[in-house]
């Protein structure tokens, strides 16, 4: 059966501290990844996803394959190699809802996919393609595949979504619009914080209202802008909306973006309108900063309205 998401990448195992590592923070063992908190997201609100993507030979691929499949994502396409080790991520914090990240994936399983293994789940087709920035920033190899998958994608007719979603300890930023912008050709629906925008528009647009006008101009369907605290925005040739943040206690920060994508690409799905799919991501993002965890909190359909009950309310 076609899926209805495609997405691939590297998933992590995660580590979550309670307090500063120097100080021997209690750590927690989770899976975490861009690509993979969208499918686990999207899985959640009843689509069908197929996450492909490299883990090592190890105990923490064992976990991040077995979380995957439990949160009902399709891995028929997901290879196991012991070229590298499962890369891991440490969320530690420091301030206030201030966590420092850091990342342990040089030579990592991740980092060693090619067009070749992503070549299985575009054949057997989908009806949007989900691509982020962190996959084409992992190398070489990875940046191939992104690049290959956006050209075929369009080529089968799948909607192409890119997640901008800038790393800079992966690479810098002259280095990633460089790779990004290219791909604007294929993407359908773009999305990207108010500062990543640059990223993919033409370096010739100096404002925001520029960067947006090129990008449509481009041939991308949508673009989505995601402001954190001030809400998101989208645009489209002939339409411009605005949704404000949902006020929600600040758990976790981390995923929030993701939790987005989810609910929005749920609500292109659903063949929601435009107002819809916005409010649909707002609230799926406000999710995931309410709850701790990059997609711990995500919420199942039926629990989408939830955060629209009064402050303090029991569910009875």
């Amino acid at each position: 059966m076609t899926a209805d998401v495609l997405t691939f990448g590297e998933t992590m195992a995660a580590l979550r501290a309670d307090d500063p590592l120097l100080l021997g923070g209690r750590l927690t063992l989770s899976v975490a990844g861009a690509e993979s908190n969208v499918a686990i997201g999207l899985a959640r609100l009843g689509h069908r996803v197929s996450w492909a993507g490299l883990t090592g030979a190890d105990e923490f691929g064992r976990l991040v394959r077995r979380t995957l499949r439990a949160e009902g994502v399709d891995l028929a396409h997901a290879t196991v190699t012991d070229g590298g080790p499962t890369g891991l991520v440490v969320f530690e914090p420091r301030v206030a809802d201030l966590v420092r990240v850091s990342y342990y994936r040089t030579g990592s399983a991740g980092s060693l996919l090619t067009p070749h293994h992503v070549d299985g789940p575009l054949a057997a087709g989908a009806r949007i393609v989900h691509l982020t920035g962190v996959t084409a920033g992992l190398g070489e190899g990875p940046r191939r595949a992104v690049e290959a998958a956006a050209r075929r994608a369009t080529e089968s007719g799948s909607l192409v979504c890119l997640d901008v979603n800038h790393r800079s300890r992966l690479w810098p930023r002259p280095v990633a619009a460089e790779v990004l912008r290219p791909l604007m050709a294929h993407v359908g629906i773009l999305v990207a914080s108010d500062d990543e925008l640059p990223l993919a528009a033409p370096s010739s647009a100096r404002t925001e209202s520029e960067r947006v006008k090129a990008l449509l101009d481009q041939g991308v369907q949508e673009v989505v802008v995601k402001r954190g605290a001030a809400g998101a925005a989208v645009f489209t040739a002939d339409k411009e909306l605005a949704l404000p943040a949902v006020n929600v206690p600040v758990r976790d920060t981390v995923g929030a973006g993701d939790g987005f994508v989810a609910g929005y690409l749920s609500a292109v799905l659903d063949a929601e309108p435009l107002e819809a799919r916005l409010d649909r991501a707002v609230f799926t993002g406000a999710f995931a900063v309410a709850s701790r965890g990059d997609w711990e909190g995500l919420p199942a359909r039926h629990e989408i309205d939830l955060l629209r009950a009064e402050p303090g309310s029991a569910l009875r």
